[in-house]
């Protein structure tokens, strides 16, 4: 039987709602910092949302890049481990290598209309079977190959995870 080897990708929405104290963090930092940088492109403008920004003012979209250092500090914090995700016995398991911020929308003047979303990318996992909505996961360790027997994960696929990359080897 050929490896499945993928890639996970889980993006976490974040808004004025979100309750977890991590999101929150994020949520205020991603703000402010959006606020203080838009004020760069929106000024002389009538525009304060970001999808205005984007559609009338050259070079906005790179207040997503401006906006990403606000909330890197955060993301060290999870010591490269995806959050809320968990495996069948209730432990976070997942480990991620790449992450990628965006702004889904936001204004300048009102913070309620702030998300934004994480997206995180697993390291490279071995898919072993699937089990009902279960994905028998392992961690991909291409030294292990001849093993017989490896450490595994039953994680159940919630929303918002999505198979990334796939490679058979």
């Amino acid at each position: 039987m050929d490896t499945r080897v993928i890639t996970l990708c889980y993006r976490k929405i974040i808004d004025i709602n979100s309750a977890k104290h991590w999101d929150k963090l994020v949520f205020e930092s991603s703000y402010m910092e959006f606020k203080m940088q838009a004020q760069n492109y929106s000024h002389g403008t009538a525009f304060t949302s970001y999808a205005d920004l984007l559609k009338h003012v050259p070079n906005a979209q790179r207040l997503v890049g401006m906006v990403t250092p606000a909330i890197t500090g955060y993301l060290q914090q999870l010591n490269g481990i995806v959050p809320d995700l968990l495996n069948n016995v209730g432990k976070r398991f997942l480990k991620f290598n790449k992450f990628q911020f965006e702004i889904i929308s936001s204004d300048i003047c009102d913070q309620a209309r702030h998300q934004v979303a994480v997206n995180f990318y697993t390291d490279t996992l071995v898919w072993h079977d699937t089990i009902a909505d279960f994905l028998l996961l392992a961690d991909y360790r291409p030294e292990a190959a001849t093993d017989d027997e490896a450490l595994s994960n039953l994680f159940k696929l919630p929303p918002y995870v999505n198979i990334h990359s796939l490679k058979k080897l």
